[in-house]
């Protein structure tokens, strides 16, 4: 059978060029915070200026109060509907002074 054509047994082997493929600037930058260690710390930030603004224990109290309605209705609390249920919520309360630290750091990286 001739290189790259289908097979019923096998996917098709990849051409060269395929496996040589540049990345994204997304995905360039991606790596770069990764190498550099510069994502965990970012990451490290994110996770205090949140405990520090209250915004966990904010979510926390949602998801509890999510899963005690959902008890009391007679429902089984499924995780991954409480996590639904309060993803938009938690998304949209992070404090406007935390996204704009984390972007002012992001920047600083990329420039």
């Amino acid at each position: 059978m001739p290189r790259g054509s289908k097979s019923v047994n096998r996917p098709p082997t990849p051409e060269p060029e395929d496996q040589q493929r540049e990345l994204s600037l997304e995905e360039d930058i991606r790596l770069k915070l990764i190498q550099s260690g510069t994502e965990q710390r970012l990451k490290d930030l994110l996770v205090q200026r949140l405990l520090e603004a209250g915004w966990t224990d904010n979510v926390r109290e949602r998801m509890r109060d999510a899963y005690t309605a959902r008890k009391q209705s007679g429902q089984v609390p499924q995780p991954e509907d409480l996590v639904k249920e309060v993803r938009s919520f938690g998304r949209s309360t992070v404090p406007d002074i935390v996204k704009a630290e984390l972007l002012a750091e992001l920047r600083d990286f990329i420039a």
